[in-house]
């Protein structure tokens, strides 16, 4: 199987010869900079680049950032600077830039996609992302309750936003898959409650989850800390997954697998083991075992690697994951 098929196949739950072997995070800039130290090659820079000297499966990530016209998507200039509409509207024109030059570079990883050699993967900001960003935590909570008019605005105009996106995106590369980045839960669950994620997040994934599904893109929320109670809220509006899974939530994935049988999962492999040794990180992929045979499901660390795992011990990692993915 090539790459494109075996992460599909994985996805849907069909049989496949090895499970997809990858980092949905990469890895931190200190984690890069002391792995030089340690001997990882000077000239790799590029995260991309690092993936495939460790022997990771090739993808290319495209993030469509709503204040930033990089790829890097660095956002904390804009934290908070939202109290109100006349706010919003003011700075209005300084978000939502063109991407048109993103786009465009995805024309190579398109044609190796459509030789099966590389997945493409697109993230859309999302509807709980975009306005926190905006506002800050404390004030978008404020905001569900005293200014529901501003978060619809903000929100209609991010749909708007992700819509031409997908315009212009279409036309030179349709991705494998898709992320939604929310980060609306966290360690005891969810941030928001049910009912403001069905008034104010539910009808803005009512415009762009359907477009996904008709071109095959697979749409995955991205959500750190404790999505359980959050996953059938996400699955009901069309989302087909969830991602990273992070043990130090408290998730499980098997109860997961068990409640919703067709979650796509990704990640869930505890970052906190990869400085035990060996004997820790085999443990750990014999707990991921019984998920990975369930299908739907790929293996990776829960969240980017952190800087005071070396480059032996990921090493190691490596090694055991290609084990347990194997055929």
């Amino acid at each position: 199987m090539n790459h494109v098929e075996r992460f599909r196949s994985v996805m849907n739950f069909r049989p496949v010869d090895r499970l997809p072997r990858w980092e949905w995070a990469m890895w931190w800039d200190k984690t890069i900079a002391n792995w030089k130290r340690q001997g990882l090659p000077l000239e790799l820079n590029s995260v991309f680049d690092i993936a495939e000297h460790l022997g990771l499966d090739p993808y290319q990530q495209f993030w469509f950032s709503t204040t930033d016209d990089t790829i890097d998507a660095v956002q904390h200039h804009v934290e908070g600077i939202v109290s109100n509409m006349d706010d919003y509207l003011r700075l209005r024109p300084k978000f939502f830039p063109d991407h048109g030059l993103a786009i465009e570079s995805m024309r190579p990883w398109a044609e190796r996609q459509a030789r099966g050699e590389a997945v493409v993967w697109i993230t859309l900001e999302g509807y709980f992302w975009f306005p926190r960003t905006l506002m800050g935590f404390t004030k978008i909570s404020l905001a569900f309750y005293d200014q529901p008019e501003l978060i619809h605005q903000i929100n209609q105009d991010l749909t708007d936003f992700n819509l031409r996106i997908l315009d212009q995106v279409e036309e030179v590369c349709v991705p494998t898959f898709a992320t939604i980045a929310e980060d609306m839960s966290y360690n005891k669950g969810p941030m928001i409650s049910e009912r403001c994620f069905d008034e104010f997040i539910a009808p803005y994934y009512r415009q762009i989850v359907p477009r996904l599904l008709e071109k095959e893109i697979i749409p995955l929320v991205d959500t750190d800390g404790d999505v359980t109670l959050m996953a059938p809220w996400l699955l009901r509006e069309g989302i087909r997954g969830v991602l990273p899974l992070e043990r130090q939530a408290g998730v499980d994935g098997m109860d997961l697998r068990r409640a919703y049988p067709d979650v796509c999962l990704v990640g869930h492999f505890d970052k906190m083991v990869m400085n035990k040794g060996e004997a820790a990180m085999r443990a750990e992929f014999e707990r991921l075992l019984p998920l990975m045979r369930s299908g739907g499901f790929i293996p990776s660390v829960d969240h980017q690697t952190p800087p005071h795992v070396t480059l032996e011990e990921y090493g190691i990692y490596r090694r055991l994951l290609d084990e347990y993915t194997g055929s």
